[in-house]
């Protein structure tokens, strides 16, 4: 995994997936990332002790940095506060991971909470991914890589199988619910992604949609088929692998297409 060097925001990162994330951008390689932003709500609270810890494991490579993904000033906050340390070389690898998942289906779904699924699975990368647009066309003109790459300029927008039209029959008694505002919101996540990919194409800003898997964390359950590391590992395998000929694809944490 040859990510020394790269500069990366991960949200969500105060447990799970992101969190791993985080710890293996940090530590595998002797410090792969040049610095690694790590962002979530309550960067104080009790829910980021963990991510804490560990930035103060790596206080050269790891800053914990408050973003509410739902909250529009919070998120220009972020940036602008990401931004004034960053420098010319920009940020080369975004990951929206932030999420939310609520398992009724469409007869016991609330529409707060159908709500809640877009502001924080669509609405959240969306606008996140606009306030940090200066700071990734920054990396890919300062980048002397051809083409495109995660070492370059990346947006990964982390979906889920649970959002395959193709797939709902057979991805409904493996998950054991509906989750209908969590599946509807990704697969608005995953038109998202595709359209910014084509918008952003001749910046060199590479865009993917990837599928961790069903991972035992608090939002997958403990009947998960694999643990984050697995997941994390294999997906930053998949993100160093990444060229203009997958920007805008949906693909899984060993680098298989999913179908749409």
């Amino acid at each position: 995994m040859a990510t020394r060097g790269v500069t990366a925001l991960i949200t969500g990162a105060n447990r799970g997936l992101g969190l791993e994330m985080v710890r293996q951008l940090a530590e595998c390689d002797k410090a792969a990332a040049k610095k690694v932003f790590a962002c979530c709500r309550d960067p104080d609270g009790s829910g980021a002790k963990d991510l804490q810890a560990l930035a103060k494991k790596h206080p050269d490579v790891i800053a914990v940095v408050q973003l509410d993904a739902t909250d529009l000033g919070s998120i220009k906050q972020c940036a602008q506060q990401v931004g004034s340390k960053l420098g010319s070389g920009g940020l080369n690898l975004l990951v929206n991971n932030a999420g939310i998942l609520f398992k009724e289906g469409m007869l016991e779904c609330k529409a707060e909470d159908m709500q809640k699924s877009f502001d924080t699975n669509v609405m959240g990368p969306m606008n996140i991914t606009k306030e940090f647009l200066p700071q990734l066309r920054a990396a890919a003109k300062a980048s002397d890589i051809p083409g495109m790459s995660f070492k370059k300029a990346a947006v990964v927008n982390i979906s889920t199988a649970l959002s395959s039209l193709q797939s709902v029959k057979e991805t409904l008694p493996l998950f054991g619910a509906i989750a209908l505002g969590y599946r509807t919101s990704k697969v608005c996540l995953n038109m998202l992604t595709v359209c910014a990919a084509e918008e952003l194409r001749q910046e060199g800003i590479l865009f993917s949609l990837l599928h961790p898997g069903w991972v035992r964390t608090r939002m997958g359950g403990e009947d998960g088929l694999i643990d984050a590391p697995e997941s994390v590992r294999g997906m930053l395998q998949v993100m160093a692998s990444l060229t203009e000929k997958q920007t805008g694809s949906f693909l899984d944490y060993e680098g298989q297409v999913i179908p749409w």
